[in-house]
């Protein structure tokens, strides 16, 4: 496992998306556990969770407790884990996703995710989005006000723009050492934002980092409907004999130095498939075929491990 820097901390290059262990489509707990321990014999040390990450209008902070469980109940060290958790959403019954960003929900939410995961304080605490009924000055002053009284140890946002992504650090004193985007090989909107925590020297988590891929096939009769965008990994992969997956996530840990994905996972064999691209090595050839099937874009600087 190769690892990269988040907040000044030593983290694995490959993390865990813990969202599909507690949402619809979910594994009975013994295989969610398998997982979560799966990807820490991997060399995994960031997981990431929310409190939202539950079945609608059922068990709020599902996600959390479970991981939670999964560390307390693996028999390896842990000290060096980093759990990232999010607040500023909900799931109602219904299925709707809400938000709700402002300072006593976020401050309440954290406390609340803090007793889940049973810390004395928060790894990384996210703004999971901003919310249009809310200043974003005062939704990230909470997280600030979090910071101060030493509920959370580091502050990330997610689901944000270039402009506020500056806007948060400058509110934070500089403090702020994360963006959650999505960000994939089908999706790259964040492109700016990407560039922009490069310059800051700010950690860029892309949640669903594999944008599709991962239901895409190129073969005969499983052959799916817009699966030739991504028919470069598949080719790549079958030279290189690793899974589509395995190359998007070393593609995307090619793109910048200041990516660390977190694939979500539901199966161990999936997670282990996933934390292996940490140590998938592209060449520049492969980079650049790669870079051409996504849209082209500016060759990354160098990338710099831990």
């Amino acid at each position: 496992m190769r690892y990269r820097t988040l907040g000044g901390l030593r983290v694995s290059a490959v993390g865990l998306g813990a969202m599909p262990l507690s949402i619809e489509g979910r594994p009975d707990e013994e295989r969610a556990l398998a997982t979560v321990h799966a990807a820490l014999d991997a060399g995994v040390t960031l997981l990431d969770t929310a409190d939202s990450y539950h079945l609608p209008g059922a068990e709020p902070g599902h996600n959390e407790r479970l991981v939670a469980r999964a560390l307390e109940t693996y028999g390896g060290d842990t000290s060096d884990v980093l759990v990232a958790t999010k607040g500023g959403r909900g799931r109602p019954a219904g299925g709707d996703w809400t938000v709700n960003a402002s300072p006593r929900h976020l401050k309440a939410a954290a406390e609340a995710s803090r007793e889940r995961l049973g810390v004395e304080a928060i790894g990384l605490y996210q703004l999971h989005k901003p919310d249009p009924a809310v200043p974003f000055e005062e939704s990230v002053g909470a997280l600030r006000e979090l910071l101060d009284a030493g509920t959370i140890r580091l502050a990330g946002v997610s689901n944000a723009d270039a402009d506020q992504i500056r806007r948060a650090r400058a509110i934070l004193g500089g403090r702020l050492v994360s963006v959650q985007n999505r960000y994939s090989p089908a999706v790259r909107d964040s492109e700016p934002e990407l560039r922009l925590c490069a310059e800051l020297g700010l950690a860029f988590l892309p949640w669903s980092p594999l944008g599709g891929l991962s239901r895409s096939s190129l073969d005969g009769p499983s052959r799916t409907e817009g699966a030739e965008r991504f028919a470069a990994f598949h080719a790549v992969a079958a030279e290189r004999g690793v899974s589509p997956q395995q190359l998007a996530l070393a593609w995307l840990l090619a793109r910048s130095p200041s990516i660390i994905p977190i694939p979500g996972a539901s199966r161990p064999h999936t997670i282990r498939d996933s934390a292996a691209a940490a140590d998938l090595q592209l060449t520049a050839e492969e980079t650049d075929r790669l870079d051409e099937a996504t849209g082209g874009g500016a060759r990354p600087a160098p990338v710099m491990e831990a």
